[in-house]
């Protein structure tokens, strides 16, 4: 049976305390996992320890913390301790993010994103065995240090994210899991098909890494507005978010994907909005009534291969809105 997780909202929530209070009505709804991103408003690690002291059963996990802006040992000792703070409830999500937000709001050069993501798994995982870290690759070298606490009895699993064939791959073959999001069913198939290449490559079992589709849902009384909400999430990531979710659109065939990003990369947001048409709503996403999304999610549960979706919501969403959609789309549903 297909895991249902929830993907929580970070932008404009008043406190954290709303935040967390998400994360506890998730559990009491029966999600899987509560996973907090990390992007430019409140650091991830304070919220991601918030969650786990008021939550009791729900996973917890970052998706994602970039490997760009802590060190590879950092991250380690993250994950250890959020382990620890959580009974053993930690998922440690990471991924390179992407030159917007690496380069813009961390000042840091974006290079290698593939080796370095690789490169900060391994660290990860060296640390978190309690062992001696020495490490000699192309971005890193590590030499004489050890937690200086107790290693975790069961280390948290090391899940990354990627969209482009390559990226994916590299996750059948070294993570414990690969997160897509801005895929159709069809584009998810087709990265597994990936993932168990890059498994096969590795001397692996690809059904140790666990596939998680984020898809992105506004389920509303009001279908016009759900779909409305949607479409400006899915303009605002084609258009604002750099040219990996347009690039990931125009593979799965949709041609209009970098008319959509010059529009708004030109300031013409109308534009953007009208060429979100409604077949790359119902293609991505799983917006409308609440029978409507139901169905939709229903496309990527059907797909072989994906072990969890991941709700997530609109970026404008308000808090009922979002609660709406919460429960219209809990696993009990």
């Amino acid at each position: 049976m297909t895991d249902r997780d929830v993907h929580l909202p970070v932008a404009a929530q008043p406190t954290i305390d709303s935040i967390a209070d998400y994360a506890r009505t998730a559990e009491d709804a029966g999600y899987d996992c509560a996973w907090l991103p990390e992007t430019w408003g409140r650091d991830g690690v304070t919220v991601l320890s918030a969650m786990a002291e008021r939550t009791e059963t729900i996973d917890i996990g970052s998706s994602i913390l970039n490997t760009y802006s802590r060190s590879p040992a950092l991250l380690g000792q993250t994950a250890a301790t959020l382990q620890e703070l959580s009974d053993g409830r930690f998922r440690l999500g990471l991924g390179p993010s992407g030159p917007v937000v690496i380069e813009n709001w961390h000042g840091a050069a974006f290079g290698n994103p593939l080796k370095r993501t690789r490169e900060t798994v391994e660290i990860v995982r060296q640390v978190l065995s309690g062992e001696t870290v020495d490490y000699d690759g192309d971005d890193f070298e590590l030499s004489g240090f050890r937690l200086r606490c107790d290693p975790p009895e069961t280390p948290p699993p090391i899940e990354v994210t990627g969209m482009g064939p390559k990226a994916v791959e590299l996750a059948g073959r070294f993570s414990d899991g690969w997160h897509g999001i801005m895929l159709t069913p069809e584009g998810m198939a087709d990265r597994i098909e990936d993932i168990e290449r890059g498994a096969d490559l590795g001397d692996r079992d690809p059904d140790d890494v666990q596939v998680t589709a984020g898809v992105t849902c506004c389920a509303l009384d009001d279908p016009d507005e759900a779909r409305a909400l949607t479409r400006q999430h899915v303009a605002f990531y084609i258009g604002g978010m750099g040219t990996f979710y347009r690039d990931a659109l125009e593979r799965q065939g949709y041609d209009e994907a970098p008319e959509i990003h010059d529009a708004w990369q030109d300031g013409d947001r109308e534009r953007a909005l009208e060429l979100v048409d409604e077949n790359i709503l119902d293609d991505l996403c799983a917006a409308g009534d609440p029978e409507t999304a139901r169905e939709q999610l229903e496309r990527y549960e059907a797909v072989d291969g994906i072990d969890a979706i991941a709700v997530s919501f609109p970026r404008g969403a308000d808090e009922e809105q979002i609660r709406q959609t919460m429960d219209a789309v809990a696993p009990q549903n």
